[in-house]
């Protein structure tokens, strides 16, 4: 554990104390302590320039699209998994669909360009069969549906490793007494199924919670540029150009602390809500 444990005392608590980046009117030349403090006007800045609420909006509706789609994919596909009778079809998918998570979103991006964009497979077969052409990649109203689609394809399948070692919990003897007393799949499903695995899930939700204004920063920034900023703007990518690529460090970090504020503040309320509805949640 000492490895992971050094990782985290040094890259996230460590790291705490650069929060006060966002308070300074931060100058690499003179360090963080020498920077002149400027206290909340980063922020009143940021709450003042329309690009940041489009970053903020863009990531909104973006991370609700992925937890609608993208959250529920590997329960699904972990049940269908689980239902195979055959250990050896059951192996053989699962090193199928582990495998697009570990290709870059360099490469995943680079195949959907392949195939959907104006001059990429799908349209090139659609020209050569006399039919209208579609440009899905450039198109700003298919991003936001099309980068969340990139999410599935590439990590749905490794997000069923929890629920598989949860479904193997279960104990098979609920399903045959169930099934005995007439119970159908569904049925089965949801009296056994769900409430065996349902403190998991909910652990996971919470989780997400807490990282939800994290989208994916690799996926926008290779993206962004085919919809432009107005649409394809996150608040990763938003820190990004305007602290590294820009140099206005404290007023990237001033955006960074208020996603990390509010995934905190939404982890603190999604677990009070589990221990009132009874569940364990992810801490006491």
């Amino acid at each position: 554990m000492v490895p992971g444990l050094v990782y985290f005392l040094v890259f996230h608590y460590g790291a705490f104390i650069a929060n006060a980046v966002a308070f300074k009117e931060y100058v690499p030349f003179d360090g963080l302590w020498a920077s002149p403090w400027v206290g909340t006007e980063n922020f009143s800045r940021m709450f003042g320039d329309p690009d940041f609420w489009h970053a903020t909006w863009n990531t909104l509706f973006i991370a609700v699209l992925q937890l609608v789609f993208f959250f529920p994919a590997p329960l699904a596909l972990a049940l269908l998994l689980h239902s195979l009778s055959s250990d050896l079809l059951r192996r053989f998918t699962q090193s199928v669909i582990y495998l697009p998570h570990f290709l870059s979103w360099v490469v995943v991006v680079a195949l959907f360009q392949q195939v959907l964009s104006d001059t990429g497979l799908l349209n090139t077969f659609l020209s050569d069969s006399g039919l209208h052409t579609v440009d899905i990649i450039g198109n700003p109203e298919a991003y936001k549906p099309l980068v969340v689609i990139e999410v599935i394809w590439k990590d749905a399948g490794w997000g069923t490793i929890i629920f598989l070692a949860a479904l193997m919990q279960v104990d098979e003897q609920q399903y045959e007494a169930a099934a005995i007393d007439g119970a159908g799949p569904w049925r089965r499903f949801w009296h056994v199924t769900l409430p065996s695995i349902r403190p998991i899930v909910i652990l996971l939700l919470i989780m997400r919670l807490g990282d939800i204004l994290s989208v994916g920063f690799e996926q926008m920034l290779l993206q962004r540029q085919s919809v432009g900023p107005e649409v394809g703007e996150v608040l990763d990518t938003f820190v990004f150009w305007q602290g590294i690529v820009g140099g206005d460090t404290g007023y990237a970090a001033a955006a960074g602390l208020f996603k990390g504020v509010v995934g905190a503040a939404l982890v603190f309320t999604a677990n009070r809500v589990a221990h009132r509805l009874g569940e364990q949640g992810v801490y006491k």
